[in-house]
């Protein structure tokens, strides 16, 4: 089994959702834990890998030797790939 760790940017993208919504998101992170491989798509030219819910996007690390899904943040499709 996996574990999921927040970053501090992350933590204040799920506070700010409306709560149906980020439940929903959080209900799907748990739900890849124990083969997250199969629900994340891995970022054309980068590390990140990405979990699609519903029109929402997460990005994350994972870190293989500890078995980490690291969450790196979680917007909409719309705003998650800008650069801030």
């Amino acid at each position: 089994m996996w574990s999921i760790e927040w970053s501090g940017e992350a933590q204040g993208d799920i506070l700010g959702i409306e709560k149906k919504i980020a439940e929903r998101i959080v209900r799907k992170l748990d739900s890849t834990v124990s083969d997250p491989m199969r629900y994340f798509e891995r970022q054309v030219g980068s590390d990140e890998y990405k979990l699609r819910v519903g029109d929402w996007r997460v990005l994350a690390l994972f870190y293989y030797d500890k078995k980490i899904i690291w969450i790196e943040k979680v917007n909409h499709r719309k705003n998650i790939y800008k650069k801030s």
